[in-house]
């Protein structure tokens, strides 16, 4: 994959559609968000016009806070998960990405205190919107021993999504591609934050 991926959605439309390009502009993949679902359900194609479904996430229980989201190829063979932690997660974002059972990476919110912040200064108006606006997220993958990976930071933008991921380490594609899920499952999932 090219570097640095953008990923971008408009906020206004029904249901959540996702378009993944790489640095060059070219679409790797459009991600459809299943809307009215009591589980929570996403299938990722190769481009917009969803000619071939390349992956499924489907959560493993309603509406819980620390959910398990599993990553499934068009066959149906597994290729991992991501999970919140849940009570973690109040202060800052915190996921682990799995692999045959195994925690493989860990996906952090780099600056808790950025919530904190829009938290308390979106209850005002006009103010609030401005911080939705200028305070920006950013989320580091990285091993359970710390090395980061990859980062994703969320870009100012009006009337649509727009994140950008960086590499910051070398891995394996399969990796690549795991944790490439597991930040779709974070966007989705974190959306309401602005």
């Amino acid at each position: 994959m090219q570097y640095p991926l953008n990923l971008s959605f408009k906020l206004l439309t029904f249901g959540q559609r996702i378009v993944a390009s790489d640095a060059d502009g070219n679409v790797l993949m459009f991600i459809k968000q299943k809307m009215f679902k009591l589980k929570e359900k996403v299938e990722i194609y190769n481009d917009e016009k969803q000619s071939q479904l390349i992956f499924r996430i489907e959560a493993d229980r309603m509406l819980d806070f620390s959910a398990n989201y599993s990553f499934t190829d068009a066959e149906g063979n597994p290729w991992g998960s991501v999970r919140r932690k849940g009570m973690r997660s109040l202060w800052a974002a915190h996921y682990q990405v799995m692999q045959e059972g195994q925690v493989d990476m860990e996906i952090r919110e780099e600056s808790p205190m950025k919530k904190v912040l829009e938290s308390i200064l979106g209850e005002i108006p006009i103010l609030g919107l401005a911080a939705v606006y200028l305070l920006n997220p950013s989320y580091i993958v990285s091993r359970p021993d710390g090395t980061p990976l990859l980062k994703l930071t969320k870009k100012p933008a009006l009337f649509e999504g727009k994140f950008v991921l960086e590499k910051l380490n070398d891995m394996p594609e399969d990796d690549e591609l795991r944790s490439l899920m597991a930040l779709l499952m974070l966007v989705l999932l974190e959306r309401r934050r602005g």
